[in-house]
């Protein structure tokens, strides 16, 4: 095969991304190839955050065009660009963030608000602009779990606050706003007015994506957030116990039904392996995140252990992405967060921003 442009296009598309599990050209990943002399150079721009696999793209692209005959050296660029995608019909875009996932659950107690921060925090690892809202104004828990204490939002002109920064991500919650024992003993609309608040009036700075870490249940909240609130896709999140999946059916149907995509399921507590002998269970049953899936024809984005490991990170503040940034486990909830942020960049984007608005007025 001569070297040319037309052979290196050709190169690139017998070449499969194997995050999305399509070829760069197509997926319009390759950009600004040049040709000077023998020598080739690129740009491989990635539609999601995937820090952790540069290297790994970047010496795949370059092995697959040094087979080009007379090739001489390969220089290849990479990195990512996250754009806005668009959210629910007639619900419009929040300024500076540019997608919001909804970490969602039909019960609690299966280990949401734990999925929800180290989502948030593998989406920061994989060189995403990340925030986390924490929509449970009853009990608030990410305070705790990102390990931020005693300090309030800061406002500078009195309308807005900033958010609190804790390991790389932007933060809000009704958590720093009251003390830790102070009961939130309000009806519904005061609750979805608290929500709208900690919402639109923090001063997000530029994100990528804000992570919003749903109460348990298809209630009040639920509604709010697909009636206002511009959601960019879903995650359910569930155990492989029965009850947990009645409830996370229930959870799943709610969101399809107000025009919010589910990106996927994450079954968390899958399985259990003994600490003292390595003995492997499944406690709360084994293959009911799949089956779910099946039946809803959304993905299993990953399965996630029973793991003391979890809890324990998770309460001390430093959950188990930042704890433990090389583990089992960091390395599931980055492949969960790349998959989820691999959907949202093969949806539609949002091209609201570039049509004017249109005033009708009589004369």
């Amino acid at each position: 095969m001569a070297l040319n442009e037309q052979s290196i296009t050709a190169a690139l598309q017998t070449l499969i991304d194997p995050n999305t599990g399509r070829d760069f050209v197509t997926s319009k990943s390759a950009k600004n190839i040049k040709l000077d002399g023998n020598n080739i150079s690129l740009d491989i721009v990635l539609g999601y955050p995937a820090k952790s696999q540069f290297e790994s793209i970047k010496t795949l692209v370059a092995n697959q065009l040094k087979t080009i005959n007379d090739v001489g050296n390969v220089t290849v660029n990479i990195g990512s660009r996250i754009v806005a995608h668009k959210a629910q019909q007639g619900v419009t875009l929040l300024p500076n963030v540019k997608n919001i996932i909804a970490i969602a659950s039909g019960k609690g107690g299966v280990g949401k608000s734990t999925t929800s921060v180290n989502l948030a925090l593998a989406l920061a690892a994989e060189g995403a602009s990340v925030g986390l809202l924490d929509a449970d104004i009853y009990g608030p828990s990410q305070p705790q779990m990102l390990g931020i204490s005693g300090g309030r939002p800061e406002s500078a002109d009195g309308k807005s606050m900033e958010p609190m920064l804790a390991h790389g991500i932007q933060a809000m919650s009704i958590g720093f706003l009251i003390d830790n024992d102070t009961p939130m003993v309000w009806r519904g609309p005061m609750v979805t007015g608290a929500l709208e608040q900690l919402l639109r009036e923090t001063k997000w700075r530029d994100l990528d994506y804000l992570i919003i870490d749903l109460p348990p249940g298809t209630g009040d909240i639920q509604l709010t957030l697909a009636q206002k609130i511009p959601v960019t896709g879903a995650i359910i999140v569930t155990t492989p116990q029965d009850i947990a999946l009645l409830d996370a059916r229930k959870g799943l149907k709610m969101l399809e039904k107000v025009g919010i995509p589910i990106l996927g399921i994450v079954e968390n507590m899958s399985t259990h392996i003994c600490s003292k002998c390595g003995h492997e269970e499944h406690i709360f049953g084994a293959g009911g995140g799949a089956l779910m899936c099946k039946d809803y024809h959304v993905d299993l984005l990953g399965s996630l252990p029973l793991d003391i490991k979890i809890r324990e990170q998770s309460d001390g503040g430093k959950p188990t992405v930042i704890a433990e940034p090389d583990s089992q486990i960091a390395a599931i909830y980055k492949q969960i967060a790349r998959k989820a942020a691999i959907k949202i960049a093969n949806a539609g984007l949002d091209h609201s921003s570039k049509f004017p608005n249109i005033v009708i007025q009589n004369t």
